[in-house]
């Protein structure tokens, strides 16, 4: 018997905007389905919705056993779950599920991957969404690029975004006053482990980094010593993880936050 629903927010976005040009991007597999494996295991029932509707796009760069200790089974065996379980392939819109209410889902989970950077930071949906688990204390848990989505809750979040692409920090921290999560602690994708990416994958500069834009907003940065470790912070109902390694991490912390919030009721 299901103890009750997360709602999974996806990604619809497949290209971000660098300097002078784009990039093709997407969700990771990881950091998708360790987690959802994690939730149900622990008999949570997992619900996916997009801003579309259509399922996430899966970052090409990402589709390695690498991302899986180096386990080629464990690999194909995520990747089969993802185009073939009905949690992954039966997706909703974020619209649609605000719509049949919020209430009935006990926490909200979601993945990284650069794809959030894009449409999930600066969706309304998302914004009400995470209001909505943010005012009744409910476990929101996001990792690697995923926290950027916290960005959604602004009233101002599509233009928040857009001063962070044309460099006016003052700008974005005057529009980021009063977000609901300032103060708290939480961690995200760090500007080291981006070089990387910069200069092996994209071969081109960011626009933005997402650590600046969280701490901008008034994040209470937290971030681990060595790149790419695995590295998680949760404060109050929130659970962020900071890079790809982080998926067992998250969703053990989010199956324990889940389980103590039943046991409160």
């Amino acid at each position: 018997m299901s103890k009750g629903k997360v709602l999974v927010i996806g990604s619809n976005a497949t290209e971000i905007e660098v300097q002078g040009g784009t990039r093709k991007i997407g969700q990771y597999l990881n950091e998708t389905v360790i987690p959802i494996w994690a939730l149900q295991h622990a008999d949570y029932e997992t619900v996916l919705a997009t801003p579309s509707g259509a399922q996430p796009h899966l970052d090409e760069t990402a589709l390695s056993a690498q991302h899986f200790g180096g386990d080629e089974a464990v690999f194909r065996r995520a990747a089969t779950f993802f185009a073939n379980d009905p949690s992954m392939t039966q997706v909703r819109t974020l619209g649609a599920v605000i719509d049949k209410g919020l209430e009935n889902y006990v926490g909200v989970f979601v993945p990284g991957g650069h794809a959030p950077v894009v449409d999930l930071m600066q969706d309304p949906d998302v914004g009400r969404i995470l209001s909505h688990f943010h005012a009744h204390r409910k476990p929101t848990a996001l990792i690697c690029h995923g926290p950027i989505a916290l960005i959604a809750v602004l009233p101002a979040a599509h233009e928040f975004r857009a001063a962070l692409v044309t460099g006016d920090r003052a700008k974005a921290v005057e529009l980021a006053k009063g977000w609901q999560y300032a103060g708290y602690k939480m961690t995200i994708y760090s500007n080291s482990e981006s070089k990387p990416v910069e200069e092996q994958l994209f071969h081109a500069k960011m626009l933005f980094h997402v650590a600046d834009a969280l701490q901008m907003a008034g994040g209470q940065l937290s971030i681990g010593v060595v790149d790419f470790d695995a590295h998680v912070v949760e404060d109050r109902e929130l659970i962020t993880g900071q890079n790809p390694r982080s998926d067992h991490l998250v969703g053990a912390a989010l199956v324990n936050a889940l389980e103590r919030a039943r046991t409160a009721v």
